[in-house]
């Protein structure tokens, strides 16, 4: 006999069954999430508040020992990220930025700097080297950032760069090692390399709460390690956002074959940085001095000739850029006489034309700056979030012109300018006062003489109606505004009293306004450097024959900059360069022969419009 029974489910199951669900239902949809509207990540309050914020450190595991200790260098690396990422699951992007001054750096005591004051060719005295006394407390490498992203649904990561501050290994200055700390950082991040508790222990952390995709940004040095992780190609690193980036020690340190100063740090070098940064384990830093300043510099960076060499080509970025992958938005000042704008825009041309994502935001201030948050919250949302915002077909240019505020700038489809065209300007005599620029070729133009001596500033000589120490050739008023959108290029003839001589040229806007409210774009155009010895080869230097003549061709720095109308452009030639050069005894003199120098200038509008400019009766 078959019996079948029907069990009966008490209402007061089903109800609570039902209950448990909705409540599931609606925890889950409380949960805290990234929120976007108009293709950005907006704040979060889940996320805002700071005294939830989960703050912890690390040390990851590189692939390279450069402290001598035979054990694989670990980095320091600190995380700040929102408590739902431990409570609730949630996986985020990261916002990663790594640097070598989080811990310190070297007093700027008498003599760190290099000494300028000596013969060009000569070997200058030493200069002395300095200790940095590390400074900082754990868990916390650095607050940058983090008010920033952590709000809008992103985790903030900081690491100190090689031999400095907790983290192992040597600084290097732009050596495999700064690429490669970076990139075992990210490798950590996906799930592919060693996170530990403790600098020497054997317990593991994992970065569970990552999604894998990762953005860095940074402002000068802070803004160079992005480009060097990128040069490895590593996965994960999505997008990169370098602000006024250091892309060459070369073009740093050296300008086409001259030993040259960045801006605001005469005598500065290579070496020089090393000390400033080196702020790792105090126990390891003889190693480090012994094997990397005192030798692989010393033997490399050769002070006499800046002649570019295998030393300055491995600390070149652009040679390494074969492998990048991450989308780039780049960011520079055009009056960054420190990192100067080639940097920038030397890369940036070069990953266009790899076909990776790019876009440039240039200002008209000095260095540093970052394109407006907006810009980045867009790059950021859609390479790391995924969010479809279009931002791969915005503009690739974004120029703040000369009166706008920095977060207001003026899009263009490129930089250069595409309306820009190259015209060819000829010069005619007027020393000791000032000759002419015109687009008119006359074959007799004869030859004009200077005095080099660096007592006289770059901005006197510029706003001197006479001198004997620099050549000046300007145009007539203008009638119109000129727009120069790109990179000047000049050709000089040139002779010397002596076997070597500096060679500077600035591009200048007269008259000089020496006003209260001048603006930094009121005077200096651009500017440019280069070593008459390097005339054939930028890797060979040999000694002038005096009295002979020879052509010297060289960039200008990149520029975008509208000349306004009633200003006049001034092309000046001079020798040593008061704030970037060395400073060889007065006396040496250059011949300018006019008919084989020329300046090459971008106009918007070409050579039409410089001709309209300059008014009919001037055409």
């Amino acid at each position: 006999m078959n019996t079948t029974y029907k069990i009966k489910t008490p209402r007061v199951l089903i109800v609570t069954v039902l209950l448990l669900q909705i409540f599931s239902y609606l925890q889950a949809q409380t949960k805290a999430s990234p929120v976007f509207k108009d293709g950005e990540a907006q704040i979060v309050e889940a996320f805002n508040d700071p005294e939830k914020w989960i703050r912890h450190d690390l040390w990851v595991e590189t692939t390279f020992d450069t402290d001598g200790d035979g054990k694989l260098d670990r980095m320091h690396v600190d995380v700040t990220r929102p408590y739902q990422t431990e409570t609730e699951g949630l996986k985020l992007p990261v916002i990663y930025e790594s640097s070598p001054y989080y811990a310190g750096v070297a007093p700027n005591v008498e003599g760190l700097f290099w000494y300028v004051n000596h013969e060009l060719g000569e070997t200058a005295k030493p200069r002395t080297q300095v200790e940095v006394t590390r400074k900082g407390k754990r868990p916390i490498i650095s607050n940058s950032q983090i008010r920033t992203w952590v709000p809008r649904g992103y985790i903030v990561v900081h690491s100190s760069s090689p031999g400095t501050g907790l983290s192992q290994g040597s600084p290097t200055v732009g050596g495999d090692n700064e690429s490669l700390a970076p990139k075992a950082v990210i490798d950590w991040l996906c799930g592919r390399s060693k996170g530990y508790t403790t600098p020497d222990g054997n317990e593991t952390v994992n970065a569970f709460w990552s999604t894998g995709k990762v953005g860095m940004t940074g402002t000068s040095y802070n803004g160079t390690i992005p480009l060097a992780a990128a040069t490895t190609g590593v996965e994960g690193l999505k997008a990169i956002i370098p602000v006024a980036p250091n892309t060459s020690y070369y073009h740093y340190y050296r300008s086409n074959g001259l030993v040259r100063s960045p801006g605001g740090y005469l005598g500065e070098d290579i070496d020089v940085l090393y000390d400033f940064i080196h702020s790792g384990d105090e126990t390891k830093r003889a190693y480090s001095n012994k094997v990397v300043r005192d030798t692989e510099m010393k033997n490399g960076m050769d002070r006499v000739t800046g002649d570019y060499n295998d030393f300055w080509a491995g600390r070149d970025y652009l040679n390494d850029m074969k492998p990048m992958k991450a989308a780039l938005l780049m960011s520079h000042g055009f009056n960054d006489w420190n990192v100067m704008p080639e940097h920038s825009y030397r890369i940036y041309k070069k990953a266009t034309e790899m076909g990776l994502p790019t876009q440039i935001y240039y200002h008209q201030n000095g260095h540093g700056g970052p394109p407006p948050i907006t810009m980045m919250n867009r790059w950021f949302t859609h390479y790391l979030h995924g969010i479809d915002n279009d931002v791969e077909n915005d503009p690739k240019a974004w120029i703040v012109r000369e009166h706008d505020p920095k977060d207001k700038p003026t899009p263009y489809k490129a930089y250069p300018n595409p309306d820009a065209q190259n015209v060819k300007l000829y010069l005619t005599a007027g020393a000791p006062k000032a000759g002419s620029l015109t687009t008119a070729q006359n074959d007799v133009r004869g030859k004009e003489t200077l005095i080099d001596n660096y007592n006289f500033s770059g901005d006197s000589l510029a706003k001197s109606p006479s001198s004997e120490h620099r050549l000046l050739y300007v145009t007539p008023k203008l009638t119109e505004a000129l727009h120069i959108s790109g990179t000047p290029k000049v050709t000089i003839k040139l002779a010397s009293s002596k076997p070597a001589a500096n060679l500077s040229v600035w591009l200048v806007s007269l008259p000089w306004n020496e006003g209260k409210k001048a603006k930094i774009t009121d005077n200096i155009i651009t500017r440019g450097w280069a070593d008459p010895q390097n005339h054939k080869s930028l890797t060979k230097s040999s000694p002038l024959k005096p009295g002979k003549f020879y052509k010297v061709t060289f960039d200008l720095m990149p520029d975008d900059q509208v000349i306004p109308k009633g200003q006049q452009i001034g092309l000046m030639i001079f020798s040593s360069d008061k704030d970037f050069t060395l400073h060889p005894k007065p006396g040496t003199e250059l011949t300018i022969d006019l008919n084989g120098t020329t300046l090459t200038l971008p106009l918007v509008g070409g050579k039409e419009k410089f001709n309209n400019a300059l008014g009919a009766k001037n055409k």
